[in-house]
């Protein structure tokens, strides 16, 4: 058994979550924000890649008091656990999220990860956690997160390569888009599931629309994966 897992990502209109350079990634609005930490204070454990944790002062954690609260009501621990992915372990030691300790870090990588690099990692704060050789078997690392830590329900925050392995793992349960008014483009820019994707389109993940909202000029969408998927050209 494993976590239900849910996938929350603010992009542009043209579906970018960061430029080309990386220099801008966070166009969403205050509402997204609040969203972002409503989300959070419904799950047990929040999850994301290292480059993108590497490269935001982001802790990852619930926020401040009032969604702290808020997570008690809804019967979860005030802070959740934080989870971090990187197959090579290559997370910065030095990363914001080590600066915090209010929850335990636990970093998802591989048993070919180098030595050297995990005992940096392990002496930062990280508890080490290690599923497949060459990439992080999610699937595996789902269900221990669920029988070793309690994970009922899990937030996953990408990036784009952690959402798109997700996703070909069939792990995706339910996925909060926020749609924002401002298209980037960028042949290189980062989209919400980058990395191998799905060659053929009957292979892809179906999603069924639960729910839309409109919030000044952001459309906030939520998806939840088919039950039944429909049948679908196969393309080539």
């Amino acid at each position: 058994m494993r976590p239900d897992v849910l996938i929350n990502m603010a992009m542009t209109a043209d579906g970018k979550i960061a430029t080309a350079d990386g220099s801008l990634s966070s166009f969403g609005s205050k509402a997204d924000h609040d969203h972002l930490l409503a989300l959070r204070a419904t799950a047990d454990a929040v999850m994301s890649g290292a480059r993108t944790v590497d490269a935001h002062p982001v802790d990852l954690g619930p926020g401040g008091l009032r969604h702290r609260r808020l997570r008690l009501r809804n019967g979860l621990k005030e802070y959740n656990l934080r989870i971090v992915v990187s197959g090579s372990a290559s997370l910065n030691p030095n990363a914001a999220i080590f600066q915090t300790d209010f929850s335990p870090i636990v970093l998802l990588t591989t048993e070919d990860a180098p030595k050297r690099r995990i005992a940096r990692l392990e002496k930062a704060g990280a508890a080490i956690a290690q599923f497949g050789r060459s990439e992080v078997d999610l699937a595996r690392a789902a269900t221990w997160l669920r029988k070793q830590h309690g994970v009922r329900r899990l937030l996953c925050e990408g990036g784009g390569r952690l959402n798109d392995a997700m996703l070909r793992a069939g792990l995706v349960d339910e996925a909060h888009l926020t749609i924002c008014p401002v298209v980037l483009g960028g042949r290189d820019a980062s989209t919400i599931s980058d990395g191998a994707g799905f060659q053929r389109l009957h292979d892809a993940r179906q999603f069924e629309l639960q729910s839309r909202k409109r919030v000044g000029d952001e459309l906030f969408c939520v998806y939840r994966a088919a039950a039944t998927p429909s049948k679908i050209p196969s393309g080539k």
